[in-house]
């Protein structure tokens, strides 16, 4: 597909014959067999590089057009057919990957390749077998089900009706009255649906214990970490993580929550809608349209390498990116890659809070690395593991900063305050995440109504700034879970995010002294791709892990002292 620039719209889709491609992949794991010789060998795996490339390109396209409107009857047959081809098509690619780990050209293999292809082939092969498959493809229904249920939201507010993301503005507005209605608006839809996800959520949780002992594991929790492709650090290393942050960061938010209340001429611990507002005069917002933003984006990434300029510059005249809110679109938003053209793809939903602009960085530093590992051979290398890729992302929001006026002009201070003190108040909710499943999947059969009081008592742990008193009660009585994807879609992912935050506040620290230096250790960290594991990613790049208690403690200090120094004269 070298040199087909084909904007977005206009990339082909067709569904593949299921039938023909299991056989063609099966023709390719028997000539591998076959092979005499490393180079006959090489040249079976190279076409089956091409053949895995195209079957992402076409079930990628599927997935991005339903997920832009979810109610397309064409896009959503055809989600629902991958949803059912995907655990087949994995059966038939074990096959191969059996084979590769069992070549006598391993060797030759590893030399050219590197020798984490095939330990990360092992632990593919721990997190699957064609006896699951029956349950993955629950799984991918009970998912979908979730996530239109989801776009499927409509609020009544103030004579209008909204989106979950639409109100997104609403629960940060300045007037106390109206963002705790917004609050409570949004609560009441989800507690009217509440049935219904508690049952979505049930089925899934033990879909996944019956898949774990299917494999052998205790349950869910081994599979989960081989699913997610861990092979750097063990759910001991998590639990030491976990730790380190009670230890460390819950004290630094807690003060952030603290000087909040102050501000506002609040009592602490306040409500979850007091929480969300940061200044008495509106939290920082962007200026200008959607429009300004991306045109802001390409100012930045045109000035801050040439490689930027490069990338960006695709993705627009691409079409690449979808960032609008509309009626029927899926929430949330993501990046992901479009294989037989070389090229990232970002999904959106702009509401016009501070969030807009952190997809413009945050999916775009994805989508950089993306493109910077476009050519890498196994396709496999050009994406590390999750935690790895959110450190592209978060450590990108940073790198915008010197350009931050540009998106929130008169708003720029509030934003610089608000962005680092978001990025610490976050990871002890991220880490809540992780250990609310960790403990969901250890007891498989808790009811409903028990998650929702493990919830709440990890709430206590993680967030004590949160005021538990009923006054809304989606979120006070321990159901606003319920609320975050990941949870229900992918397990076990949301730690990722909080190893990747504090990877990304060396980051910062870092941008504060030195940008070009900054940038040199960012750019040594992204070309390596999927090519190293985690830690040595970190570690070839200069940078430590968040595994080590000092690196949390070093961030948490840098960054109590630049919160404690910041100028706020002046806003209210």
């Amino acid at each position: 597909m070298e040199g087909i620039k084909l904007k977005f719209s206009e990339m082909p889709y067709e569904r593949p014959d299921l039938e023909a491609l299991k056989k063609e992949q099966a023709a390719l794991t028997q000539r591998l067999k076959q092979a005499k010789d490393y180079e006959t060998a090489k040249q079976v795996f190279l076409e089956n590089e091409t053949l895995t490339k195209h079957v992402a390109t076409q079930e990628t396209l599927a997935s991005i057009r339903h997920s832009i409107d979810t109610r397309d009857a064409f896009y959503d047959g055809e989600e629902k057919f991958w949803n059912a081809a995907m655990p087949e098509l994995q059966a038939v690619s074990q096959e191969w990957t059996m084979a590769m780990l069992s070549s006598p050209f391993r060797a030759d293999f590893a030399a050219e390749y590197g020798e984490l292809m095939f330990t990360n082939a092992e632990i593919q092969l721990k997190a699957f077998s064609p006896e699951i498959v029956p349950e993955l493809q629950q799984e991918n229904d009970l998912t979908q089900e979730y996530e239109k249920l989801l776009a499927s939201a409509q609020i009544p507010f103030e004579g209008g009706v909204y989106t979950l993301s639409q109100m997104t503005p609403f629960k940060s507005d300045p007037d106390d009255d109206r963002r705790l209605a917004a609050w409570k608006a949004e609560g009441r839809w989800y507690k009217e649906h509440q049935a219904q996800m508690d049952d979505i959520y049930d089925q899934l949780v033990h879909l996944r214990d019956t898949m774990g002992k299917k494999m052998g594991y205790e349950g869910y929790t081994t599979l989960g970490y081989y699913r997610m492709g861990r092979n750097c650090y063990t759910k001991e290393d998590v639990e030491k993580f976990r730790a380190a942050v009670v230890k460390y960061l819950v004290p630094v938010a807690d003060s952030i929550y603290r000087e909040q209340a102050k501000r506002l001429g609040k009592e602490y611990p306040m409500s979850f809608a007091d929480n969300e507002l940061e200044f008495r005069s509106g939290n920082p917002r962007p200026q200008g349209s959607a429009e300004d933003i991306l045109a802001q984006g390409k100012k930045f990434y045109d000035e801050l390498s040439p490689e930027t300029s490069e990338f960006f510059n695709t993705m627009l005249d691409g079409e690449l990116l979808d960032v609008l809110s509309t009626e029927g679109k899926a929430g949330g938003g993501y990046c992901t890659s479009i294989p037989d053209y070389e090229v990232p793809f970002i999904f959106a939903n702009f509401n016009g809070t501070q969030g807009d602009v952190e997809v413009v960085t945050h999916e775009a530093g994805h989508a950089f690395a993306g493109y910077m590992n476009r050519k890498r051979v196994p396709m496999s290398y050009g994406w590390p593991s999750m935690e790895a890729c959110e450190v592209h992302s978060m450590s990108m929001e940073f790198f915008a900063w010197p350009w931050a006026e540009g998106f929130f002009g008169k708003d720029t201070r509030k934003f610089y305050y608000s962005h680092l003190a978001s990025a610490l108040t976050f990871i002890p909710y991220g880490t809540m995440v992780d250990h609310f499943q960790h403990i969901v999947y250890e007891q498989p059969d808790l009811t409903p109504a028990q998650r929702h009081g493990v919830w709440k008592k990890l709430l206590g742990v993680y967030m004590p700034w949160m005021r538990l008193d009923g006054d809304i009660p989606f979120y006070a009585e321990g159901e606003g879970w319920q609320r975050q994807h990941h949870i229900y879609s992918s397990p076990f992912y949301y730690i990722d995010y909080c190893l990747a935050q504090t990877v990304s506040l060396q980051f910062w620290a870092m941008i504060q002294k030195d940008l070009p230096d900054a940038w040199q250790h960012y750019m040594a960290y992204t070309v390596q791709g999927g090519s190293a594991t985690f830690t040595d990613l970190l570690k070839n790049a200069g940078l430590e892990s968040p595994f080590e208690e000092s690196c949390l403690r070093g961030v948490c200090q840098a960054a109590r002292e630049w919160l404690a120094n910041f100028d706020l004269t002046g806003i209210a």
